[in-house]
C-alpha cells in the first residue's frame, strides 16, 4: 500500500535531500513545498496524504500558528513537526495540539524513515534522547504519580502499544514480538522505547514491574 508524504521546509537542500531519499522507498509517494502557505494549497487541492511533515522554521510557521491553520483544516492529516531547533515548550505544545510527533534533522536517515513509518501507523514519535531532558522529563514523568493517573495512562495507550506492554510483560524479546504481532522489529522497538516514556522507566523489566503493579498486564 503506497503512503503519501507531504513535506514543507523552505531549505531546498534539505527538502530534495530528504524528498530524494523517501522516494526510493517503493511504498512511498513524496511532495515537497516550500512555505506554509503552499502547505496550505496543496493539501485543499490534492489527494488525502498520510503524513505532513513541517519544518518548525520555515515561512508561515510563525512559532506555531502554521501548525494549527494545517490541524485547523477540514479533513486534517496527520502532522508532524520537522526542526534542527525547535525548544522543547514548542514541541510539548505541539504535542498537546494534536501532532503525531517530532523529527529532529540530525537524525540518521534509516532512523527517520522507520519514525515516519511508525507515525503513518498512527503512533506517536518522540526521539528518546529528546524526551530525556530534565525539562521535557518533567513533563512526561509527572502523569504516572498522578491520584488516578494510572486509569488515565491506560486509556492513553493504543491498541498497538497494550499488545507490546503485554508482551514485555512476558519477556519476550522484541524478534518474539515483532513475529507475534507482523510487524517489523524497528517498530517494535519504537514501540518499547515509546512505552519506556510513558511509564518513566529505562529498561524493559522497570516496565514490566511497573505495568504489573499498576494493573497494566
Amino acid at each position: 500500500m503506497s503512503m503519501r508524504i507531504l513535506l514543507a521546509d523552505d531549505h531546498q537542500l534539505l527538502r530534495d535531500t530528504l524528498s530524494t531519499f523517501l522516494a526510493q522507498q517503493d511504498d512511498i509517494e513524496i511532495v515537497s513545498v516550500g512555505d506554509i502557505n503552499e502547505a496550505q494549497d496543496m493539501l485543499a487541492r490534492s489527494e488525502p496524504f498520510d503524513l505532513v511533515l513541517l519544518d518548525y522554521g520555515m515561512p508561515g510557521m510563525e512559532r506555531l500558528d502554521g501548525l494549527q491553520a494545517i490541524l485547523g483544516m477540514d479533513n486534517a492529516p496527520a502532522v508532524a513537526l520537522i526542526s534542527g531547533f525547535a525548544p522543547r515548550d514548542v514541541v510539548t505544545q505541539a504535542l498537546q495540539l494534536g501532532i503525531r510527533g517530532f523529527l529532529h534533522k540530525s537524525m540518521h536517515a534509516n532512523s527517520l524513515l522507520n519514525a515516519i513509518r511508525f507515525m503513518i501507523l498512527g503512533e506517536r514519535y518522540v526521539p528518546v534522547d529528546f524526551m530525556i531532558e530534565p525539562e521535557f522529563l518533567t513533563f512526561e514523568r509527572s502523569a504516572p504519580t498522578q491520584p488516578g493517573s494510572v486509569s488515565n495512562l491506560a486509556e492513553s495507550l493504543t491498541l498497538r502499544e497494550k499488545e507490546v506492554l503485554e508482551a514485555l510483560c512476558l519477556g519476550r524479546t522484541n524478534k518474539e514480538i515483532a513475529r507475534q504481532l507482523r510487524l517489523s522489529e524497528p517498530t517494535i522497538k519504537l514501540h518499547v522505547k515509546t512505552l519506556y516514556r510513558r511509564l518513566g522507566v529505562s529498561n524493559r523489566t522497570q516496565a514490566a514491574m511497573v505495568a504489573r503493579s499498576q494493573g497494566l498486564c
